[in-house]
């Protein structure tokens, strides 16, 4: 099977960009999700609780939003 997505360039520039950086940008959320679990993983004991927090809320908001866009981080 094969797919192609036509461009209508200049004018469609900045969705071509998106496009073809589709990987990167799913790389980068990928790596936020890892830094969010380490900070939780191996947080120190000086780490206050409301920061704890924080770090479980912003990991979970960023896992609602993948799933709530159809996508996911694997």
């Amino acid at each position: 099977m094969e797919a192609t997505i036509k461009f209508n360039l200049p004018e469609d520039q900045v969705e071509f960009e998106t496009a073809i950086n589709a990987g990167k940008w799913k790389s980068v959320a990928w790596d936020m999700d890892q830094w969010l679990r380490k900070q939780t993983k191996h947080a120190s004991d000086e780490m206050s609780e409301d920061t704890y927090n924080a770090f479980i809320e912003c990991r979970d908001t960023l896992r609602e939003i993948v799933f709530e866009n159809n996508v996911n981080l694997d």
